[in-house]
């Protein structure tokens, strides 16, 4: 039995948790997502995919739990129990040494934040005073391939589920970043709010994610697909069926996009020019789950008249670039360590 336990890496997002562990690579990928049973004492029932086949299926005193909210933690013993379960499912328990550990955090987050995030990844198996929080947009663009310790000027917009990250990173450092409370999770909010106000139907969480994926376009199209969604009528609370189609859609993903775009607007108009002009010859790269909405990519190349490039595997590039970061200790003596231009 091996004493100590192995290096991990925890990308911590606010719709979905993956693990990496060291030697071995990403282990776990789960919805950041648990089902608690109301009462005295609330009792954990189901964590990550257990928990999201329960989603909008929960009845009496039992309720689904997201434990972050916007990239940040919301409840601080739910996030705690979640990252335990997270931790054993990974590497187990019969180890006399903990593992050290490296975990995203989103790159606007305050002092409390942040303590919070080193409380309850400690309490949950983390070996204290070894544990590594990194900036989304670095671990980000690292995953992706970009040469973030080189002085040239690469751009990430990584679209989670609570925020998008626009930074623009030199020399082993972010320069310049934005982090604003848009991603997948309010998309998916826009169309929940659009299907109300427009059939006076109420549809789930996990409804409108899937239609987002189905028909969801951050540009018009030509074609028109179609698909019947289901919930239950605000006028009769009856059960209730109703035909949408992609240009509903994209008219209620229209304003998350529209601010993720002013969001790279910002940092652009901010990047010292030799920068900028590395930017223009490499491209705009996207990264992350809300990267793959259909025409992302073509939407904001088109706004901004520059190349925008969207990485190989986007959901994944933040867990192996502080994967390799655990696996190659020596490049945190690479990171710059001074303080980064933030935007207030």
């Amino acid at each position: 039995m091996a004493i100590i336990a192995p290096d991990i890496a925890i990308d911590l997002g606010t719709s979905n948790t993956q693990v990496y562990v060291k030697n071995k690579g990403v282990v776990l990928n789960e919805p950041t997502l648990m089902v608690v049973q109301d009462g005295k004492k609330k009792t954990v029932k189901a964590f990550g995919d257990d928990a999201r086949l329960m989603l909008g299926r929960t009845m009496g005193d039992l309720s689904a739990v997201r434990p972050l909210e916007d990239g940040v933690i919301r409840d601080y013993d739910m996030t705690e129990y979640m990252l335990e379960f997270f931790i054993r499912k990974a590497i187990g328990t019969s180890r006399l040494v903990r593992p050290r550990g490296w975990i995203t955090i989103p790159s606007r987050v305050t002092a409390v934040e942040r303590k919070a995030v080193r409380e309850a990844a400690e309490n949950a198996g983390i070996r204290r005073g070894a544990l590594h929080l990194i900036e989304k947009p670095f671990a980000a663009a690292l995953g992706s391939g970009l040469p973030v310790f080189e002085p040239k000027g690469s751009m990430v917009v990584d679209i989670g589920g609570g925020t998008t990250e626009v930074a623009v990173i030199s020399l082993g450092g972010i320069v310049i970043s934005r982090s604003i409370r848009t991603g997948g999770v309010k998309m998916d909010g826009a169309i929940i709010e659009y299907v109300k106000q427009k059939f006076n139907l109420l549809i789930g969480d996990r409804t409108a994610e899937d239609v987002k994926f189905d028909l969801g376009a951050a540009l018009k199209m030509n074609d028109s697909r179609r698909a019947f969604v289901r919930g239950r009528d605000l006028v009769t609370n009856l059960p209730q069926t109703v035909e949408i189609n992609s240009t509903m859609i994209y008219e209620a993903l229209k304003e998350p996009c529209l601010e993720i775009l002013a969001a790279i607007q910002f940092v652009l108009e901010r990047t010292p020019p030799e920068l900028a002009g590395d930017i223009m010859r490499g491209g705009i790269h996207l990264t992350g789950g809300g990267s793959l909405l259909c025409g992302m990519d073509r939407f904001i190349a088109t706004e901004l008249d520059m190349p925008v490039l969207l990485a190989k595997e986007p959901m994944e590039c933040a867990i192996l670039g502080i994967g390799h970061l655990s696996e190659n200790i020596d490049w945190l003596q690479r990171m710059i360590a001074s303080p980064i231009q933030r935007d207030e």
